[in-house]
């Protein structure tokens, strides 16, 4: 398999016979690699150093690679075709459309109307999403640092490796990503550790019960 792919950007094509996609040369050799809009945006201009991560799709009438930013979109990408119903294409809108950090949270917390947003992907695909992988991405956060990108800021507050692991426990209890946030939020301004997941976990939960 081919981890990445370090090169010259030679081509980025949003729309085209072949859907969206971009051009690396690689000593000399030009790779077609299928992608998203979201990662045709980020790149820099044609003639640029870029590396791309890539998945290698292997049919029975066709070899393609397809082309991510990150490891961890390219992760997410191989684990969301293990669903029934999800080929190449939707596994690439969905990430395009939600991105990592947020197509995690709706499958960890049961969002289904978020993860509808994306054009291809109705309620009954949703759900299977959810039902097949809310388990298998919540043990993938718990173990996957987010880019920066994914991982700034929320209402002004930094979303540190600890608040993503005190959050992951909480969306896997049934709170929402709204309600997770709000309860980490205060958490994050009473804790004398911001860095010890388990305090803001517990100061979490503490002010999550005492709104019910």
């Amino acid at each position: 398999m081919i981890n990445y792919l370090k090169g010259i950007l030679v081509s980025k094509v949003e729309d085209s016979p072949f859907g969206c996609n971009i051009t690396v040369e690689v000593n000399n050799i030009g790779y077609l690699i299928t992608t998203n809009k979201k990662v045709v945006a980020s790149l820099p201009e044609e003639g640029n150093l870029v590396m791309i991560y890539t998945a290698l799709i292997h049919r029975e009438d066709i070899m393609y690679l397809c082309g991510f930013n990150t490891h961890e979109d390219r992760d997410l990408f191989n684990i969301l075709q293990s669903v029934s119903g999800i080929g190449t294409k939707v596994a690439l809108l969905l990430l395009g459309e939600l991105g990592a950090y947020n197509l995690v949270n709706a499958v960890i917390s049961g969002d289904t109307k978020t993860i509808c947003r994306t054009k291809g992907v109705g309620p009954k695909l949703a759900q299977r999403i959810i039902l097949e992988l809310k388990e298998k991405m919540t043990n993938w956060r718990e173990k996957t640092v987010l880019t920066p990108s994914e991982t700034l800021k929320t209402d002004d507050v930094e979303i540190t490796e600890s608040w993503i692991e005190a959050e992951t426990v909480l969306l896997s209890l049934g709170y929402t990503k709204k309600e997770a946030a709000q309860s980490l939020k205060n958490a994050a301004a009473q804790a004398e550790n911001k860095d010890d997941s388990e305090e803001l976990l517990r100061i979490s939960l503490q002010w999550l019960v005492s709104q019910e």
